[in-house]
C-alpha cells in the first residue's frame, strides 16, 4: 500500500471571517468567524483523510496554540510527524464577502537550523519506496530557496516519489534543481511567474507545462481557478472542468485538487480518471468551509459530471 506525508513547513491556523461587504477604511461588523487548523500540507492531509485514506502530516508547530492542530489529526485520523517548538502557529486571515476571499497572510515561525536537522530526520525514517511525499505551502523565515530541491533530492534518494506544490524562488530553484520532482502542481499565476512572461491563453499555459514536462517532471498540473486544470505529461494533455457548485467557501481548493490527484496516483487510475477526481476533489471542498470534503459518495458523484477533453499534442 501506498504511504502518503505531506509536509508543512509554515502552517497556520486559517480565521475566515465572512463580512456583508468589505471596504476599505472603513469599520466592519463581522457576520460569522471561524478557525480551521491549516497549511498547503495540511489541507491535502485533510482531505486525503476524508476520501478514507491513511496519511502522515509532517511539519513545524508552535506548542503555544496547538489545539486546533491536535483536534484536527485526532478526528481525522491523520498521523502526527510534526516537529513541535516553542511560540505559535501564525494566524493568516481570510476576510470573505460577496465580492470574493482577500487574504492577509502573516509571518510563521521561524525555521532554525536544529529544526530542520529535525525535520530531515523525520523524513528520512518516514519516507521510503512506497512513499508519495507532498511538500507544499510557503518556506518560512530562515529557510533558504532551494529547500525544496534538497529535500526533493533526499527523498528520491529513499525512493519515494515527490509532488511539489509551492512558488516563487522555491519553485524556480526545485526546477532548476538537478533532480527534480515528480509532478508539480502551480497555478496559472505561479507558472506565469516561473515563465518570466504572461499565459493568457489555454494554448500558453499547456505550452509552458510541457517545457516542464521536456525538462524531465513526469506529470505536471496547472490549476486554472474556475477554468478547471490542465493534466500534462509526456504525449497526453488534458483540460478539466468542473461542474458548476455551490460555493461556501473557496479556502483550501487548490490543496483539495492536490489530495484529488494523489488520491488518483495512489490508485493507479488513467489520467483522465486521475484529473477527474482532482476536480471532484477541488468542487467537493467548495461546498464545504475549510478544507473538508463532502461523503466519499458525493465526491464520486460530481467526478462524473467532470468535462475531460485531450488537448493537441
Amino acid at each position: 500500500m501506498t504511504r502518503i506525508l505531506t509536509l508543512t513547513l509554515n502552517p497556520a491556523i486559517d480565521r475566515t471571517v465572512t463580512l456583508d461587504r468589505l471596504a476599505p477604511g472603513e469599520v466592519h461588523r463581522a457576520r460569522a468567524v471561524r478557525d480551521d487548523a491549516g497549511g498547503k500540507g495540511i489541507n491535502v492531509a485533510s482531505c486525503l483523510a476524508d476520501w478514507g485514506l491513511s496519511v502522515a502530516a509532517a511539519g513545524v508547530l508552535g506548542s503555544g496554540n496547538a489545539a486546533a492542530f491536535e483536534a484536527l489529526v485526532i478526528a481525522k485520523g491523520i498521523e502526527d510527524r510534526f516537529v513541535w517548538v516553542p511560540g505559535e502557529t501564525r494566524t493568516n486571515l481570510k476576510l470573505v464577502d460577496p465580492a470574493g476571499t482577500t487574504d492577509v497572510n502573516l509571518p510563521g515561525l521561524a525555521l532554525d537550523p536544529s529544526t530542520l536537522r529535525a525535520v530531515r530526520a523525520l523524513l528520512a525514517e518516514a519516507a521510503g519506496p512506497d512513499t508519495i511525499a507532498v511538500l507544499a505551502g510557503s518556506l518560512p523565515a530562515g529557510a533558504e530557496p532551494g529547500l525544496y530541491a534538497e529535500l526533493t533530492a533526499e527523498l528520491k534518494a529513499r525512493g519515494a516519489r515527490v509532488l511539489l506544490d509551492a512558488s516563487g524562488p522555491a519553485l524556480a530553484a526545485a526546477l532548476a534543481a538537478e533532480v527534480l520532482p515528480d509532478a508539480v502542481k502551480p497555478n496559472r499565476h505561479e507558472l506565469e511567474e516561473w515563465a518570466g512572461r504572461p499565459l493568457p491563453a489555454l494554448a500558453d499555459v499547456v505550452a509552458a507545462a510541457r517545457g516542464l514536462v521536456a525538462r524531465g517532471i513526469p506529470l505536471v498540473v496547472v490549476s486554472l481557478g474556475a477554468d478547471g486544470a490542465v493534466f500534462v505529461r509526456d504525449g497526453e494533455a488534458l483540460h478539466a472542468l468542473p461542474p458548476g457548485m455551490e460555493v461556501a467557501s473557496t479556502v483550501g481548493a487548490g490543496d483539495a485538487l492536490v489530495a484529488g490527484l494523489v488520491a488518483g496516483l495512489c490508485a493507479g487510475t488513467s489520467l483522465a480518471d486521475t484529473a477527474r477526481l482532482a476536480l471532484a476533489f477541488a468542487a467537493g471542498k467548495l461546498t464545504r468551509a475549510g478544507a473538508n470534503l463532502p461523503g466519499r459518495e458525493a465526491v464520486e458523484v460530481i467526478a462524473k459530471d467532470i468535462a475531460v477533453r485531450a488537448l493537441e499534442a
